[in-house]
């Protein structure tokens, strides 16, 4: 995309995230490849608690950084914005006051699929993420109680995508990042 086609995509995400705030139920703005999308957030208890679990790693294993859910992340370089789960930076690698995240200074992504919308992040996030910078991107599915871990972003003949992926199921440990976790509280939907 070029700068022109970057600034008026963020006018129009800008206009429609203003116009999902003061929609009844909760809605958030995504970019993929020129197109512009509202999505609506269904949070659960399973959700909410399976971001938590991994929140709470995070932090205790890395006091110098801050992990943050539901918080806007843009990438100057491709245009593309997003709103995870769940990311971690390092504290002092972000401004406090910014209005979103660059995702080139975001450590690690963590999405819970959602039961609604799980292409979301089974697919297009799988897609854009790398191509944002972010360098570990960790997918796990309260469904069927798997977990991704997808690392090393790099080009290839298909683009830049992870050239790096691993799975495991809930109740494992597993390494993600310079972070281990152990998935032995996480809950599946229904």
């Amino acid at each position: 995309m070029s700068p022109d086609e970057v600034a008026r995509m963020r006018e129009v995400v800008a206009h429609l995230s203003a116009y999902a705030e003061h929609l009844e139920k909760g809605w958030k703005v995504e970019t993929t490849d020129g197109e512009v999308k509202l999505v609506a957030m269904s949070p659960n208890l399973p959700h909410g608690t399976n971001v938590r679990i991994f929140r709470e790693q995070i932090e205790a294993q890395a006091p110098h950084v801050t992990a943050v859910n539901d918080t806007d992340m843009a990438d100057p370089v491709t245009g593309l914005e997003k709103v995870p789960d769940l990311m971690a930076f390092v504290t002092e690698d972000v401004d406090p006051q910014a209005d979103s995240v660059d995702p080139r200074a975001v450590r690690i992504v963590v999405e819970i699929v959602s039961k609604t919308n799980p292409k979301n992040d089974l697919v297009t996030k799988l897609f854009d993420y790398p191509r944002m910078g972010v360098p570990v991107y960790v997918i796990v599915d309260p469904r069927d109680g798997t977990i991704g871990v997808h690392s090393d972003p790099k080009p290839g003949p298909d683009g830049i995508r992870y050239r790096h992926s691993v799975p495991y199921t809930f109740g494992d440990t597993f390494p993600a990042g310079e972070w281990t976790f152990d998935t032995s509280g996480l809950i599946r939907y229904r």
